[in-house]
């Protein structure tokens, strides 16, 4: 019986912060709708401006840019659709091959409201095309009305060249948005300095509560909103805010922050062991992505294993107390080989024999000790079974 686990699924959520967990609790424990106008609204009014400008701090923004949603889906879809429809003038709406389904699923339901979708196309490894960026901007400039590219994939752990997108971008007169789901937390990010209009961010990434959010957009970027009500962060986001994870969330990214340097170095030499074992022990895999530290993350390994299912690799390793992700769409219980992957030119075999091995602030080298020991069992019984 497994009476202990390894945790390698931190791209899907990582554990709470203990200094989350504390602001949570501190939280929890006091009343108050921060919109009220009483002391108690004011003070909890309070904890959320601070946490406000604790959250732009960290990732060089004004506190004023800083909307609070309840997670990047929501961020995605306000950014997205709140953006087009800001723009009644341009119809045409750029986003990559690779991005998470928040972003193309928000650019294909604009179909509806008349967009034209333009899917810019990824290399082997997962990175953007800039050279069709760049000839669709010089081609339609004046009809785009968004370009949504994702900081950092999180299937294969490939960051994009965001400084050339938003130059690009820039030069052409239009906006950029970024999912950075990934990337906060895991790299610096200074969004003053990054050429971006708006990026969507999600606490339980980085060790924040499940639930909160943002969408970091400067002042002139323009928003209509995509949910109605009391229209309490900037008339564009309406919802009673939530304090506490609003309270976590920042703590959380404070504490990220803090350590961010160390943490990624450590996360970093974890990952490189695990590529480097794998890959000279193992015949017939195949990294998905690149190792160059300055254009992957720390912490995500994504590892083709031909010959096997990756779901039933997936439980076998779960059996033996270690948690992975196949990265893959799962829609009514049906398991679909990776988008990411196949955008990337594997082949559907190729993309369903996959696996992703995601590593955060709380992995060890016994983690990676215990997948290393289990690993080539678990792939030739996967092999026979396939």
């Amino acid at each position: 019986m497994i009476t202990s686990r390894s945790y390698l699924d931190h791209a899907a959520t990582t554990p709470l912060r203990v200094e989350a967990i504390a602001a949570i609790t501190a939280e929890l424990t006091r009343v108050g709708n921060p919109s009220s106008l009483h002391t108690s609204g004011r003070d909890a009014r309070r904890v959320v401006e601070e946490s406000r400008e604790v959250i732009a701090s960290c990732l060089g923004a004004d506190p004023a840019e800083v909307i609070f949603t309840s997670g990047a889906t929501e961020a995605d879809n306000l950014a997205i659709k709140g953006g087009f429809r800001a723009r009644p003038q341009a119809h045409t709406m750029i986003t990559s091959a690779v991005e998470h389904h928040a972003v193309l699923e928000s650019v294909e339901s604009l179909a509806g409201d008349g967009a034209t979708v333009v899917l810019i196309r990824v290399d082997h490894d997962g990175r953007p095309d800039l050279d069709q960026l760049a000839a669709v901007l010089a081609d339609r400039a004046e009809q785009i009305a968004l370009i949504s590219i994702m900081y950092a994939n999180n299937e294969t752990g490939v960051v994009a060249p965001i400084a050339g997108i938003a130059a690009l971008a820039r030069a052409a007169g239009v906006p950029v948005h970024s999912d950075a789901v990934q990337a906060v937390g895991q790299l610096m990010i200074d969004f003053a300095g990054s050429g971006l209009d708006a990026l969507s961010l999600s606490a339980h990434k980085f060790g924040g509560p499940a639930g909160a959010g943002a969408l970091l957009a400067k002042r002139d970027f323009a928003l209509k909103p995509v949910q109605h009500g009391g229209g309490q962060e900037r008339d564009v986001r309406s919802g009673t805010l939530d304090v506490a994870g609003i309270a976590g969330m920042a703590a959380a990214l404070k504490a990220s922050t803090d350590e961010l340097a160390a943490q990624a170095e450590r996360i970093r030499t974890l990952r490189n062991r695990l590529i480097a074992t794998v890959l000279g022990t193992i015949d017939r895999t195949e990294l998905n992505g690149v190792r160059d530290p300055a254009a992957s993350l720390p912490g995500i390994a994504n590892i083709s294993f031909a010959g096997c299912e990756a779901d039933n690799l997936l439980m076998l390793l779960d059996q033996n107390g270690i948690d992975s992700s196949t990265g893959s769409a799962c829609t009514a219980g049906v398991s679909e080989p990776s988008h990411v992957l196949e955008a990337m030119g594997r082949t559907t075999r190729e993309a369903r024999s996959s696996l992703r091995f995601s590593l955060g602030h709380t992995s060890t080298d016994a983690d990676v000790d215990r997948l290393l020991a289990v690993l080539p069992g678990a792939v030739e019984l996967a092999r026979r079974a396939g």
